[in-house]
């Protein structure tokens, strides 16, 4: 038997082993420890594969549905993963869908607890499946948090799988979300009935009809957690309070609660943007204003992101959805100049702007002032070094992307905590590592992700995981889209000068692009490419010729 899952949920079920491109979440992925040996944010490895000394745990979700079990667990599993915990997330939905095969009906009464003795069972096969995997990827897999995304709704049940767990040497932390507000509700169904695979297929008004029966079929049976027995943390009206009991075994369980602390289960989305080219060379130290170029730059790109979300809007309620108002938009910046004055056009606007002084670019330390060439003569085991790993090696006096990493985790638990719709305007070096998160990508992609500056990408959330798309904004000068190389491979044009490379196609953080890509700025579709995540890039040597003067090549790690 496999070990992650049998063969037949395995084979039926699209949510584990899937290789997914960029612009689809990778937490359910199955992770590629050969050649990404490391989590982006993992601060040191063990023979056993398990960190902090706190042995094996199971998270076991509690709380009806529409209350953000999913969202909640897939969050943390992306957290955890973040620091190099591994971590899985058994979504019991996915089992009973598999078991069943594709197209099969749901007995009438599967879901309720007076079913027949068929659909009893029926679960009781699931529930085998489902834990049998559990106990083999923590047993056989050197797995070291299980979160196991189920109902579980009484508490003589709960008090069975404790013991269960225990028998096998696991730990177990309990994780209720308890809703009373009818928002939060309505939202988390309108969320469930849209991604949920129950409803593909499915009008929306019978789909919500469907899971509002399901809901009310179980709220008379359901127990609220109050064992005091058991370790359990109650995360109540998506974290309006949380309160928790006996969690007392050891530092990843806190650390546990310290995240839920930051966490909410209310959908947002979240953009990235580039900063503006500046006005004259720029370098790490040489904090310069924004040029021409930049400024026209900031106004194309804070008008096309306020007509796609208007335009969002819009089309959400010509599609029978709610007509409640934008959420409030909030902008991030860096402290350099380049990003603040990029976000000057909705400043004017009246958007609240907030600047992050840990969102600092890479130090490229003593080798910025120095050309590649002399790089590679003055330095050549280092540069050895960083093309064997790129997002752990570090020029001396200089940071690496996993020092970035390390250095934006207030920045991810602030991210986790905000509730309103988000744009951040950031060095490319930053936004890699903030969607490396977002998106669960692996360490060793993270520093190939482009961002070129002629769009924009949105993170979509959703319940079992993130989706990005990316908003073309029209017009850019061609000089100044292209993404910066992620090594000293390709020397990169000064800031604000034509890059050699303006018709190379770059590409975005999915997928290559080319000079003669179009699409709608306001285009909603969502890319799920096949291919690698580099974008192919001519020789410097290419036939496009610069319009600026000729200048020795910048240093690619104070790169714009």
């Amino acid at each position: 038997m496999d070990t992650l899952l049998t063969a037949e949920i395995a084979a039926n079920s699209p949510r584990y082993r899937r290789r997914s491109s960029t612009f689809i979440d990778g937490v359910h992925d199955v992770p590629d420890e050969k050649n990404s040996p490391m989590a982006p944010a993992q601060l040191y490895s063990t023979m056993s594969g398990r960190l902090f000394h706190s042995g094996r745990i199971a998270i076991v979700l509690v709380g009806l549905p529409a209350r953000g079990k999913t969202h909640i667990s897939v969050s943390l599993c992306r957290y955890l993963q973040w620091l190099g915990v591994k971590t899985r997330v058994f979504h019991l939905g996915d089992y009973r869908r598999a078991t069943m095969g594709p197209g099969a009906e749901v007995p009438d009464d599967y879901f309720f607890i007076n079913a027949s003795a068929a659909s009893v069972m029926l679960r009781q096969k699931i529930l085998k499946r489902c834990r049998e995997d559990i106990y083999g990827w923590l047993n056989h897999e050197n797995g070291q948090v299980a979160i196991y995304d189920a109902v579980n709704p009484l508490a003589n049940g709960r008090r069975s799988l404790a013991k269960e767990f225990a028998k096998h040497d696991v730990q177990t932390l309990f994780l209720e979300s308890y809703v009373t507000d009818d928002k939060i509700l309505q939202e988390n169904a309108r969320s469930v009935k849209i991604s949920s695979p129950d409803f593909i297929g499915m009008d929306p008004d019978d789909a919500a009809r469907l899971y509002l029966k399901r809901i009310d079929m179980k709220i008379p049976y359901f127990e609220t957690m109050e064992e005091t027995d058991l370790n359990y943390v109650k995360m109540i009206n998506a974290g309006e309070r949380i309160s928790y009991n006996n969690v007392s075994f050891g530092y990843l369980s806190h650390r546990i609660v310290f995240y839920l602390m930051n966490l909410h289960i209310k959908s947002r989305h979240t953009f990235f943007a580039r900063a503006g080219t500046s006005s004259q060379e720029d370098s790490y130290k040489l904090d310069a204003h924004l040029s021409e170029e930049g400024a026209d730059y900031a106004k194309k790109m804070s008008e096309t992101l306020l007509r796609h979300r208007e335009a969002e809007r819009a089309a959400l309620i010509a599609e029978g959805g709610s007509d409640a108002p934008l959420k409030p938009l909030i902008v991030w910046t860096s402290t350099r100049k380049r990003t603040v004055e990029t976000a000057e056009y909705l400043k004017n606007k009246d958007f609240k702007i907030r600047q992050r002084s840990q969102m600092s670019q890479l130090n490229p330390g003593v080798c910025e002032k120095l050309s590649e060439n002399a790089i590679r003569r003055i330095y050549p085991e280092e540069v050895q070094l960083h093309e064997k790993d790129p997002y752990h090696h570090r020029y001396p006096r200089a940071e690496s992307y996993h020092d970035l990493a390390v250095r934006l985790e207030p920045i991810i638990l602030e991210l986790e905590r905000e509730q309103n719709d988000l744009l951040i305007i950031a060095h490319e070096s930053v936004l890699r590592v903030l969607y490396g998160y977002l998106m669960a990508c692996d360490a060793m992609s993270i520093p190939a992700l482009k961002f070129p500056r002629n769009e924009i990408i949105e993170i979509i959330p959703a319940s079992y995981q993130n989706e990005a798309k990316r908003i073309v904004i029209p017009d850019v000068e061609p000089s100044i889209i292209p993404g910066s190389p992620e090594d000293i491979k390709i020397p990169v044009a000064p800031s604000g000068f034509v890059s050699p490379m303006s018709g190379s196609g770059i590409g975005t953080p999915a997928e290559p692009i080319t000079n003669t890509f179009t699409l709608s700025p306001l285009s909603k579709e969502i890319f799920t490419p096949s291919k690698a995540l580099n974008g192919t890039a001519k020789d410097s040597n290419s036939d496009s010729t610069p319009s600026s003067p000729p200048r020795k090549p910048e240093n690619p790690l104070s790169r714009d």
